[in-house]
């Protein structure tokens, strides 16, 4: 029996033990295909698909990985939108025994270019796109990738927009060469399907999936995490829902997925989650308020995993009133602190409870959930999930364990925590004090055991769900021949919960740019989500004793500029 103060928070017939299953990540699949398979999987652009249906897309495209030699060790990126080419590859990937690399569209090429080196990407799958195979095509001269495998739209879509895509959106289509570094995904698939599994005979140790994060030291690094690490974190956020107070039927529900899969926090609480419980995965390839809304109105989902700025949109959507929301049953926010206004307003429009939980790349990113009970904690980000240990640590001193109330670093033990950061044990090593991961967040719990998070140790911005890290975007900036020095620190964001703002003393001979020139010359050394949202000349920038640009002085200037015109809004 567990004493910790948060099981007296959980749910009636929630425990806080629990046995983590010892199975590959596809093995949530091949479960719910055993149970459901005429049911609904996916629905993209109203092109449904059964679970029977992707079971045999995705054992077609392990045979089709295998014959391009994928195995244990071998790694696989996916650089994917939101379709059905991300969760049959991914399922696929792993089930030829290969380890998955996920890669965002919004990466700039040198992030591209450092993540298939690091992390030893020998194929990668895109799609015909744009704003995506170019990136590639550069890669593939430039790197160790091997080969490209590339889909399309049009053969995700259903009749008729699969005839008219190709003609309607013709510009915004890439021509592939037929060679030997192409392979398109309907050779992939272009096999029986019939093959063994690769089995995982240590779940604990085979790395399933390779997610970069990043930090205010330099290069992003990959969190190994195995096939126990994401098996804890779906089995965990299942179990808390399993108690009296669940609201979900497996085999009935569909979640609305906007967050992109290649995020952990859409890969572990929209696709693990809803194929282990049988949803339909309802898939946008980015959020679109006017098609969100319109697939909550008719498509009716019943969970809706988001980041605060989605929220903030749908509640202030001038026409909420005619939208039929009823079906929803929960929403979950993570990604980013949830203002309590935005909960509170979201939560009055829609009538559907808006829940926060707080997690990160290196936990799959199970941490902290709100119990779904009657009890409300104001700012708090819930309570740790079951199997889930919370420590708070000395800021200072980590052999310090802080007594309850009081405010220190935040640590987290569990079955869902990272093996380590791939090819570096020294950062590894640093990340752990007595099997604890060391999170770089600073916050307390209560007497109930909720967690309540105070800031952030680490100088990472939070920008509508993404994570902007300021050490990157400082040395983008400092390529511009008229800056001697920057600064980038988070501003608060009414939208997006925090915002880039760049503080700049220009050299002796340089001229004043504006923010929009500014975001010109960054825009092919940063992604679109890491550009500076403002931007401050300043003679002299704020130093430490020993002369480095110190953060703290700008934070604490834009916290209070804030504050007092959001004081002014009020009382005008």
């Amino acid at each position: 029996m567990s004493e910790f103060l948060w099981e007296k928070s959980y749910p009636n017939g929630v425990k806080w033990e629990i046995d983590i299953e010892e199975k590959p990540v596809y093995a949530l699949l091949d479960e719910s295909v055993a149970k459901w398979s005429g049911q609904y999987a996916i629905d993209f652009m109203d092109k449904r698909i059964t679970y029977a249906e992707l079971d045999d897309m995705v054992n077609r495209a392990a045979k089709g990985f295998r014959a391009l030699g994928v195995k244990e060790g071998v790694h696989v990126g996916l650089y994917l939108p939101n379709t059905p080419h991300y969760i049959v590859c991914f399922f696929g990937v792993l089930k030829a025994g290969g380890t998955v690399v996920n890669y965002s569209p919004l990466d700039a090429k040198r992030e591209l270019h450092h993540k298939i080196e690091d992390s030893n990407t020998d194929f990668i799958v895109t799609l015909d796109l744009e704003v995506l195979y170019p990136n590639i095509a550069e890669m593939l001269r430039e790197t160790r990738l091997k080969k490209v495998i590339v889909g399309s739209l049009k053969e995700v879509l259903p009749f008729p927009k699969n005839l008219l895509y190709p003609l309607v959106r013709s510009k915004e289509i890439s021509k592939i060469p037929n060679d030997d570094n192409h392979l398109t995904y309907k050779q992939l698939l272009a096999n029986d399907g019939k093959m063994e599994a690769s089995p995982v005979l240590n779940p604990a140790e085979q790395v399933a999936v390779l997610q970069y994060t990043g930090g205010t030291t330099g290069l992003p690094k990959g969190a190994m995490l195995t096939h126990k690490n994401l098996i804890a974190a779906c089995q965990q956020f299942r179990t808390m829902q399993e108690g009296e107070d669940g609201v979900l039927i497996d085999g009935q529900e569909k979640v609305l997925a906007v967050l992109p899969l290649f995020h952990i926090y859409a890969l572990s609480v929209i696709m693990n989650f809803g194929i282990a419980g049988g949803y339909e995965i309802i898939l946008h390839p980015k959020f679109e308020l006017d098609d969100v809304m319109k697939d909550l109105n008719k498509k009716k989902p019943s969970v809706f995993p988001g980041v605060p700025t989605m929220y903030m949109a749908i509640a202030s959507h001038p026409e909420i009133k005619n939208y039929d929301l009823s079906s929803l049953k929960f929403c979950a926010s993570g990604g980013a602190p949830l203002p309590l206004e935005v909960q509170e307003k979201f939560q009055k429009v829609t009538g559907c409870r808006l829940l926060e939980g707080w997690g990160m790349t290196e936990t799959s990113p199970s941490g902290t959930s709100t119990p779904m009970t009657e009890k409300r904690v104001s700012g708090a980000a819930g309570v740790p999930l079951p199997g889930i240990e919370i420590r708070i640590l000395g800021v200072d001193d980590k052999s310090i364990i802080m007594p309850t109330g009081e405010i220190g670093e935040i640590s987290i033990k569990g079955p869902n925590v990272m093996k380590g950061y791939w090819n570096n044990p020294e950062a590894t090593a640093a990340s752990f004090v007595d099997g604890f991961f060391l999170t770089g967040d600073t916050g307390y719990l209560d007497e109930d055991g909720y967690m309540h998070i105070v800031d952030r140790t680490k100088d990472m911005i939070t920008s509508g769900g993404f994570n902007v890290y300021p050490r990157i975007i400082e040395e983008a900036v400092f390529e511009h021949p008229a800056v001697a020095e920057v600064t980038v620190v988070g501003i608060p964001d009414d939208y997006r919960g925090e915002a880039a703002k760049a503080f700049i003393k220009l050299t002796p001979s340089g001229e004043e740019f504006t923010l929009e020139e500014l975001r010109e010359f960054l825009a092919d050394k940063l992604g679109k989500h890491e550009l500076p949202a403002a931007l401050e000349f300043r003679p002299e920038l704020p130093k430490t004793l020993v002369g480095k640009l110190s953060k703290k002085e700008l934070v604490e200037e834009e916290k209070l500029k804030y504050e007092a015109r959001k004081k002014a809004e009020a009382s005008a």
